[in-house]
């Protein structure tokens, strides 16, 4: 069964840190370019970063340039999606999605889509 499950969300204040991770089951994720995407209440889902499958990074949200890191553990078929210096703007529920090589901004290219988990910024 091919599933993607996300976890590490959880609510921090402002200017504190979270590592999401993103396990697959069913399938091997080096194969495949791996998004984070987030959608806030009453938004748009927006693409966040993405990871190739050669381990490139690509943004997609500059406000997560310099705050957010993607990594992949192939060992573990995980992503990781790490956030610093947090903001309350970045509340959303995220969510991890895969697509083909190599990484794309609009999330209809991503066919298996993680249930996804709640990051809350606030003081």
């Amino acid at each position: 069964q091919v599933q993607l499950v996300e976890s590490g969300g959880g609510l921090v204040q402002p200017g504190g840190s979270l590592r999401l991770s993103c396990a697959a089951s069913g399938f091997t994720l080096d194969y495949y370019a791996v998004g984070w995407f987030r959608q806030a209440p009453g938004k748009e889902r927006e693409g966040v970063l993405c990871i190739s499958s050669s381990d490139r990074t690509t943004y997609y949200a500059d406000s997560a340039k310099g705050r957010f890191t993607i990594s992949r553990d192939a060992a573990k078929n995980t992503v990781y999606l790490q956030m610093n210096s947090l903001k309350p703007e970045d509340t959303a529920e995220y969510y991890c999605a895969t697509t083909a090589p190599p990484c794309r901004v609009g999330w209809s290219y991503y066919s298996y889509w993680g249930q996804g988990t709640q990051v809350t910024v606030s003081s």
